[in-house]
């Protein structure tokens, strides 16, 4: 088991033109890559295997997650919310790619890519684009902007009240969305490197020779067990988790991205509009 060297929250960075706007931090990069090269390798043999061969469990699960993200949208977005898939399923998949490679023993300076914030706000910030520009071409521009006097149901002053409220609502969420995921990741990497330390600390006080050093070739390995369980729950359990919400939030915002459509007029039941939309209808 390899412990963290120093604690997680600083990136070694490189900069291109000697500026800030074009300094990148390095390891977050490398680590990226990886996981964008296996997420394309692992989509590029399912996607050989749904033409060349019998389905295998692997083929089967993604249509499982296919199906399951395809009824949330139906039920947030409606049926012509179908380009939502690629992007939920994407970016879910690749987030699930890079909490789980935490869990292997990878030397310096590969991390977990979702511990620096510039990747997770990046990602949110992609997600939001699409929204606002999905909830533009759903609602038209006067729709688009009467999403921002909610809730519709108050009187006229009351809602130009609320504008800078629902305004600061919708500035916020890529915050949000970008903080939880990065805040999770950075902390169950930031737990793993303070256990290891106080695992190195207990060991210097336990003097050599004798008893002690039986006790110590017994503590030691189970101290190392009990880092690697806990690990694995963090990664497994608690990074499988946050790409699901990181999933689900994506999914859900697509739908508050048509709040008002029928009010607009653009279309009467929320499984049909959305195909009005499309067609030009």
């Amino acid at each position: 088991m390899i412990f963290l060297a120093e604690a997680p929250g600083t990136h070694p960075t490189v900069s291109v033109c000697g500026s800030w706007y074009c300094t990148f931090n390095y390891d977050s990069l490398i680590s990226s890559a990886i996981a964008i090269i296996i997420t394309l390798i692992v989509g590029f043999l399912v996607a050989d295997r749904l033409s060349h061969g019998v389905p295998g469990k692997l083929q089967l699960l993604f249509e499982f997650l296919i199906d399951y993200v395809r009824g949330l949208i139906r039920e947030s977005v409606g049926e012509g919310g179908g380009f939502i898939v690629p992007l939920a399923m994407t970016l879910g998949f690749y987030i699930l790619i890079a909490n789980w490679l935490d869990f292997f023993p990878l030397a310096d300076p590969i991390h977990p890519a979702n511990a620096d914030l510039n990747q997770t706000l990046a990602m949110a910030l992609l997600v939001i684009i699409v929204v606002q520009a999905y909830s533009l071409r759903v609602l038209g521009l006067r729709g688009y902007l009467r999403r921002f006097t909610k809730p519709f149901e108050m009187a006229l002053p009351v809602r130009i009240a609320f504008i800078p409220l629902n305004i600061v609502e919708e500035v916020v969420k890529p915050v949000t969305l970008s903080l939880r995921l990065f805040g999770n990741i950075f902390a169950g990497a930031l737990m793993v490197y303070l256990i290891g330390s106080l695992i190195t600390f207990l060991a210097g006080l336990v003097p050599s020779g004798g008893l002690t050093t039986a006790l110590g070739v017994v503590f030691g390995p189970l101290a190392e067990l009990g880092l690697i369980v806990w690990k694995a729950f963090d990664i497994f359990f608690v990074g499988t988790i946050q790409a699901f919400i990181f999933t689900l939030l994506t999914i859900i915002y697509f739908g508050m991205a048509r709040e008002g459509l029928e009010e607009e007029g653009h279309g009467g039941h929320p499984s049909t509009a959305p195909a009005t939309a499309e067609t030009g209808g």
